[in-house]
């Protein structure tokens, strides 16, 4: 039983310590959390707390596909996750969202990612087309049944794999960052589905650093720091507690906005038109953006932001239109040419990480345009984003946050005069995403011109000039002040802060 509610144990943790290959800090530290059948948990903390492995450790993954020295036990419906031969039969009971959503989607159209699970369960066909139907329509997939994973927005993505593994039916949800990407509709709609699954029986652990709907349906909300719990209660108790907000990480000083530059822009976009298998996703836009100028192009899921940015360093080409980037035609110039004049920087840090030490991460990139480069710029762009003293560090055991840094450095490392970022900011705390909101009003200060993708209106009219915002592959309005952009004095955004006193210590 779980000694909170009363009620029969689903998920539980017992002292569990884990600490990573190389590493000598411990991740998690003698975490003890037992969760009851039909529970919600909402887990909440800074960056680099711990709370993506301790989604690793309750799901077994950690003691079945990590190495490590790992503590303490983990019971699923009563047993020990010792005792289940392997994640195949773990899985039978709990299903796991991750925060990189495209690393789960493998399959050709957005109906067989769904159906697949339920195919390889042996359910009647009748019964899983009305389950596929049901679970689609409830997630606001339904629509893009025919799509092919890899042409959706990071948003549409996050709600596929969620659809994909609510639609097993498991008895266990485990969900790391699960509305990170997502708009304010669509987090509502996922908050209700959870809150209806849990309703018939299904145990609900939520990793989240947004506090507003899921909080919200929570029955516990639980605060890690430092890899242990450091409060626990009810949502209503915590989110009356305080909050000490952490100072902006290094004493940035943001200079003032710069007015937009006469004269040739650095971006022009020109009737820009993109379709993915015959379905628009950007339709005849036209858009500037002048050197020096930080731009924020918001909208909701879908609305064509990241197709749009895509095109500024030839990963996408017009279907029609026209792209101009620092005077180059990014229809037609090679890739390469192309990364001499703009960076990006993409949704999930970890999709560009993959050398053996942070300095190599860093090199990579910029020996690919310079063979003979010194270590000089390596070391400058690691100084610009506080990570010189990790250059030696394996980049996956940074925390989430360090990584999000380390995949600026890499772009900025070869100095482009563009730097996009797409949603650099997801998934991290508000001391994080001042720390990253600072590395860029630096750059802007240093010359460069930064384009963001972001669902933060308050971000954006914060640090931006301007804000572009776009609603099926337009752009429906291009402000420059707060007064300008009504939305923010009541829209929701993703930079809630979270509900715990932590230390201004540098982040894990």
């Amino acid at each position: 039983m779980s000694p909170e509610t009363g009620r029969e144990t689903a998920l539980s943790l017992r002292g569990v310590s884990y600490t990573y290959p190389g590493s000598e800090t411990p991740a998690l530290n003698g975490i003890s959390l037992a969760i009851a059948k039909g529970e919600i948990v909402f887990v909440t903390g800074p960056t680099g707390a711990g709370k993506t492995t301790l989604c690793l450790a309750a799901s077994g993954i950690l003691h079945h596909e990590y190495g490590g020295t790992l503590e303490g036990a983990v019971t699923i419906l009563g047993r020990n996750v010792r005792d289940y031969r392997n994640m195949g039969e773990i899985g039978r009971n709990v299903g796991v969202v991750f925060d990189d959503a495209e690393a789960q989607l493998i399959f050709t159209t957005v109906e067989e990612e769904v159906a697949s699970g339920l195919e390889n369960l042996g359910i009647p066909r009748e019964e899983m087309q009305q389950r596929l139907r049901a679970v689609m329509e409830a997630t606001g997939i339904a629509g893009l049944a025919e799509r092919a994973p890899h042409t959706l927005s990071g948003g549409q993505k996050q709600r596929v794999a969620i659809a994909a593994t609510i639609a097993l039916g498991t008895k266990i949800l485990i969900l790391d960052e699960p509305t990170a990407e997502l708009d304010a509709e669509a987090t509502a709609a996922v908050s209700a589905l959870l809150r209806r699954l849990s309703g018939e029986g299904t145990t609900v652990l939520i990793v989240e650093q947004k506090i507003g709907e899921l909080a919200a349906i929570a029955d516990r909300m639980v605060v890690v720091e430092d890899g242990a719990i450091a409060k626990i209660g009810s949502p209503a108790e915590m989110m009356q507690e305080p909050v000490r907000e952490h100072p902006p990480a290094g004493n940035v000083r943001l200079p003032a906005p710069a007015a937009a530059s006469p004269g040739v822009p650095v971006i022009s976009v020109r009737g820009l038109v993109h379709r993915y298998d015959g379905v628009a996703a950007i339709r005849g836009l036209d858009l500037e953006i002048a050197s020096g100028e930080i731009v924020a192009v918001a909208g909701d899921n879908g609305s064509g932001k990241t197709t749009l940015v895509k095109h500024f360093n030839g990963l996408l080409r017009p279907t029609e239109g026209s792209v101009t980037v620092d005077g180059l035609d990014a229809g037609i110039v090679p890739i390469a040419q192309l990364a001499r004049h703009v960076g990006l920087v993409f949704q999930n840090p970890d999709t560009m990480l993959f050398a053996e030490t942070v300095a190599d991460e860093v090199a990579f990139g910029l020996r690919n345009i310079d063979p003979g480069a010194s270590e000089e710029p390596v070391d400058a762009a690691l100084r610009e984003v506080g990570l010189l003293h990790r250059k030696t560090a394996y980049p996956r055991s940074l925390s989430r946050g360090e990584r999000q840094r380390l995949a600026i450095a890499c772009v900025i490392a070869m100095r482009p005069k563009v730097i996009v970022l797409d949603e650099p900011t997801t998934g991290l705390d508000a001391r994080e995403s001042e720390r990253i909101m600072g590395i860029l009003a630096r750059l802007r200060q240093d010359g460069h011109t930064i384009v963001m993708v972001t669902h933060d209106m308050r971000l954006g009219a914060e640090y931006a000039d301007r804000i572009v915002r776009m609603e099926q592959g337009r752009v429906i309005r291009d402000s420059r002040t707060y007064e300008e952009e009504p939305c923010l004095k009541s829209c929701s955004t993703s930079s809630g802060r979270a509900p715990f006193t932590a230390s201004t210590r540098s982040p894990n």
